[in-house]
């Protein structure tokens, strides 16, 4: 059985996943065009910052397996997915590397170090629970622009907030099946 320190990181990689998979279900209703049309926030469109959401997972997840080839990232970036469906799967996929990764985690292991190299720069190592919650905090940063951006759309932004509390668990329980998530 897992810790409260391990269970909270694994409770807040699929709380990742569901609030991916809501928001980009959302974006499909757009189309091509709506998707990348200019929006105001820190990134001009749903489209970059959505991409940008899962460039970042990708580096960050192979940092924390101590990918030796995490710096190419920078050089080579995943594909601009020029639509929600597709960047859907794409993400679908990268938060099922890093709900897999939290499982595996021990409390020693969420006190190892983990380095997030720069191109420029190696920082110091960061213990890999502070990554983790750097990670998930950069998600609902940008998760929340692009809810605010969708909103100025036809498309009614989900829900994004009822995943933890037990009296919202009916609100997600189809959703978190779907995705092959306990329910609970």
């Amino acid at each position: 059985m897992a810790t409260a320190f391990v269970g909270h990181f694994v409770a807040m990689a699929r709380n990742n996943a569901w609030a991916n998979n809501r928001l980009l279900g959302a974006c499909t209703a757009l189309s091509a065009e709506e998707f990348a049309a200019p929006r105001t926030s820190f990134f001009p469109s749903l489209r970059a910052t959505l991409n940008h959401i899962l460039w970042v997972d990708i580096y960050y997840i192979d940092a924390l397996l101590g990918d030796p080839t995490v710096l190419e990232r920078y050089h080579d970036p995943p594909p601009d997915f020029a639509d929600a469906g597709t960047l859907r799967e794409a993400q679908l996929a990268s938060d099922r590397r890093l709900i897999a990764f939290c499982e595996r985690q021990t409390d020693q292991s969420l006190v190892g170090d983990c380095v997030l190299p720069r191109p420029n720069r190696r920082p110091p190592p960061s213990p890999v629970a502070a990554v983790l919650a750097h990670l998930f905090q950069h998600q609902i940063h940008h998760r929340g622009q692009a809810h605010a951006m969708l909103s100025g759309t036809r498309v009614k932004p989900p829900q994004l907030d009822e995943f933890f509390l037990a009296g919202e668990q009916h609100l997600r329980a189809d959703e978190l099946r779907a995705l092959g998530l306990p329910e609970t």
